[in-house]
C-alpha cells in the first residue's frame, strides 16, 4: 500500500532504540513503535502505518515537503 506520511525515526538514548513516531497522526498515537535497528523500526513502522490507515476512516491530511527557493 502507498503512503504519503511522513515517518519519524529517532535513536532514544534512554530506550536504547530506534523510537518511531508518524506526525501527521501524533493526536491519535505517539510514539507508534520501535525496533532494535533502525531497519527494523522502519519495517514495524510502515506495518503499523499500514494498520491504521484499514482501521481509520477519518484520516489526517498527509504533510509534504517543500524545498524552500533560493
Amino acid at each position: 500500500m502507498k503512503s504519503l506520511y511522513s515517518i519519524l525515526i529517532q535513536w532514544s538514548e534512554e530506550d536504547q532504540c530506534y523510537v518511531v513516531s508518524i506526525p501527521e497522526f501524533t493526536d491519535y498515537y505517539q510514539p507508534v513503535t520501535h525496533g532494535d535497528n533502525y531497519e527494523e523500526a522502519l519495517k514495524n513502522a510502515q506495518e503499523v502505518l499500514e494498520m491504521m490507515l484499514q482501521d481509520n476512516t477519518d484520516l489526517p491530511v498527509p504533510n509534504f515537503f517543500s524545498p524552500k527557493s533560493s
